[in-house]
């Protein structure tokens, strides 16, 4: 039997439906979210992140604006914009799109956001709160993938997890927030030995590491849900997952497609979190 599609795109746009009414009733009491982004370099596929995020915050109300900054910007001048926008009272979001170009230290940026203005939480207060079950912005993706395997009704307490990926942008804080739905969780990297072993055995199989269609059926448990984190552009210009989604939708019991499954989540919650920093 084929496995149960996990449709994020259709959960993600009742996300977005609750969000527009929220932000709305927020409106109607003089205040309005907003989102800054901070965008450096080209990469192309940074801007198409960008711009789908704006184009949500635009359909859900929520204000937002762009700083964007040539490839060859000083390190110093993206801290400064930064520290403008922790001061400016009508900004409750701030979004560094990742990656930032190369002279550039990535963490001294992102630790620089003020964590109750850090929507993607990727602050290490933010980082630290959800180690210690504290309240806190949590990453929009580890929190978006959680809500699509709530919303799917996949059991989870007592049931053994296996995040293939150690990112502090997924795999990390993923594997903490099933850590707090009682799931025993292990998680795999490239130095993992026997990984299609450790693989087979988990009820919940998180692929999180970049690499197209790396996860075959013969790594999957019969039944088990897989998540498929990863979005990879094929040589003949498609996309793919890390999953093999042909022959592992054969054998799971649920699984995420790519496109539409955890990508079109990952913006919601990012609406979500920067929902919550302006009514903290």
């Amino acid at each position: 039997m084929a496995a149960r599609i996990l449709d994020g795109k259709s959960l993600a746009a009742q996300l977005r439906t609750e969000v527009k009414r929220k932000v709305a009733d927020l409106a109607r009491g003089g205040l309005r979210p907003g989102l800054a982004v901070v965008l450096a370099g080209d990469d192309p596929a940074s801007r198409v992140y960008v711009r789908n995020k704006v184009a949500a915050c635009e359909e859900t109300g929520i204000r937002s604006e762009r700083h964007e900054f040539p490839g060859a910007v000083a390190e110093d001048t993206l801290l400064q914009k930064i520290a403008a926008l922790n001061a400016d009272p009508a900004v409750h979001g701030i979004l560094v799109q990742l990656p930032l170009p190369r002279q550039i230290d990535a963490h001294k940026v992102l630790e620089a956001v003020s964590p109750e203005k850090d929507v993607d939480g990727f602050h290490a207060a933010n980082l630290g709160a959800l180690v210690a079950g504290a309240p806190g912005q949590v990453p929009c993706t580890p929190a978006g993938v959680m809500r699509l395997i709530e919303h799917a009704g996949v059991p989870l307490a007592g049931g053994r997890a296996v995040v293939i990926g150690r990112s502090t942008i997924v795999g990390k804080p993923l594997a903490l927030l099933l850590l707090q739905k009682d799931a025993t969780v292990t998680i795999c990297h490239s130095k993992t030995k026997e990984l299609g072993m450790v693989a087979r055995q988990a009820d919940i199989l998180v692929a999180a590491l970049g690499r197209a269609n790396f996860i075959t059926a013969d790594m999957v448990k019969p039944g088990a849900c897989v998540i498929d984190v990863g979005i990879n552009r094929l040589p003949d210009g498609r996309l793919a997952g890390d999953v093999d989604f042909a022959r592992v939708s054969q054998v799971a019991g649920w699984i995420t497609p790519v496109p539409g499954g955890v990508g079109p989540m990952t913006i919601a919650l990012l609406l979500e979190n920067c929902l919550r920093a302006a009514t903290a």
